[in-house]
Order: C-alpha cells, then sequence, then structure tokens
C-alpha cells in the first residue's frame, strides 16, 4: 500500500493523538517531528514552508514510504500530519 493509501484509508484517526502508543511526547506536533526525525534523519529544519494557519514539512513522500511503516504513518495522522496532495508532501495546521 503506498503512503497516499495508507492516508485516505486512516483518515478517521485524524487529531486522535490520545491512540498514540509510547508518546515520544506528550504534544503531538513533537512527537511527529520526532518520529519522522528518527526514520529520516536530517540536517535541515523539519517546517520548510508556511502559509497561513497551515505549516508543510520537509519529508519527502517516496523516502518516508521507503522507512515507514503502516502503524507509524498512522501515528502521523494522529498527531495532525496530512499529505496535501496539490504538493504532494506532508503538511500540519498550526
Amino acid at each position: 500500500m503506498n503512503v497516499k493509501e495508507i492516508f485516505e484509508k486512516n483518515n478517521a484517526e485524524f487529531l486522535k493523538f490520545g491512540n498514540v502508543q509510547n508518546k515520544l511526547s506528550q504534544r503531538a506536533d513533537l512527537h511527529a517531528f520526532m518520529l519522522l526525525d528518527a526514520l529520516l534523519p536530517g540536517d535541515q529544519d523539519m517546517v520548510s514552508a508556511a502559509d497561513h494557519e497551515e505549516i508543510w514539512l520537509d519529508v519527502g513522500i517516496e523516502d518516508l514510504a521507503a522507512v515507514a511503516t503502516e502503524a507509524q504513518i498512522v501515528e502521523l495522522i494522529r498527531c495532525g500530519v496530512r499529505l496535501d496532495s496539490e504538493f504532494d508532501c506532508l503538511c500540519m495546521f498550526v
């Protein structure tokens, strides 16, 4: 299953941070950032762009698909991470 299908299939889990087991932080956004950094370590800022009430993350969808499990992607969804299909990247509301 590809990343887009996982996001679509698990849309009902969006912002259900209480369902995340083994939280890396009690803050959903920090948990998402820490999980993404563990999966795809980098030396750039996690936030690559921002607009009115939305941020885009510096994580490639294909890179994420190569290393993340479906359960990890569901964790990201539960943290409020969305897939922006227009730009084909991860984003979050602030």
